[in-house]
């Protein structure tokens, strides 16, 4: 699920769409930049997870609390919204949503000190 979270990032600090794809987009400095709030040249959990919270918000165009395959649709590929649906309804809550996404952070995070460099 790491590529995932990191194809969310790189295409939600774009905010335009893209094609489904298998492989995460490169994350470049500008949206390196745009995630490390506070500009120490890491991304801290707290500001990840501050950003993918704001990112659900911003993907959830009916505001009903949850993303429908299409609202995800500029991010997540059918296999990837379904990995994240977790309970199978087909639809994905700011819950499912945040676990899936952290879960990513964790993983990616070689460190273990709970920052992306």
């Amino acid at each position: 699920m790491r590529k995932v979270a990191l194809l969310m990032a790189a295409v939600l600090c774009q905010l335009a769409p893209v094609a489904a794809q298998d492989k995460p987009a490169a994350m470049y400095q500008g949206q390196m930049d745009r995630l490390d709030r506070d500009g120490d040249g890491a991304i801290s959990r707290p500001e990840y997870q501050g950003f993918m919270t704001t990112a659900f918000t911003s993907l959830d165009k009916n505001k009903d609390g949850t993303l429908s395959a299409a609202e995800a649709a500029p991010v997540l590929n059918a296999q990837q919204f379904a990995a994240i649906n977790v309970n199978r309804d087909g639809k994905i809550t700011q819950s499912e949503f945040l676990n899936s996404v952290m879960a990513d952070f964790k993983a990616a995070d070689r460190g273990g000190d709970g920052s992306l460099q």
